[in-house]
């Protein structure tokens, strides 16, 4: 694991670097953003594969990444989705980036 700073910087670069994408190509874009949100997750101690987590006082946060990874990975089999769909699984993406990136945001 990096540092706290040098996470936050990476973060940061990354996420500009997918929003750029999320602008030409947002349903393409989903995958990156999931790996990438799926990182700062884990990074600040969230258990995104824990179902015991899905019910503790994370759950808003952890239920909003599991709502987008559900359409991210519909996206990645070829399923048809709505547009509407791919924005709202893009923005709980960018809300919990912009909740992550804040240094108080450890669980």
């Amino acid at each position: 694991m990096l540092e706290p700073g040098l996470d936050k910087h990476l973060w940061e670069s990354w996420w500009e670097q997918f929003d750029e994408d999320v602008q030409t190509s947002p349903a393409e874009a989903l995958s990156e953003l999931d790996g990438l949100i799926a990182q700062m997750l884990e990074a600040r101690g969230y258990a995104i594969d824990d179902p015991v987590a899905s019910e503790g006082d994370d759950r808003d946060v952890i239920a909003d990444f599991l709502g987008a990874r559900e359409i991210t990975r519909a996206m990645e089999k070829d399923n048809e989705i709505d547009p509407e769909d791919v924005e709202m699984a893009i923005e709980n993406y960018r809300e919990l980036y912009e909740f992550l990136i804040e240094d108080r945001a450890a669980p």
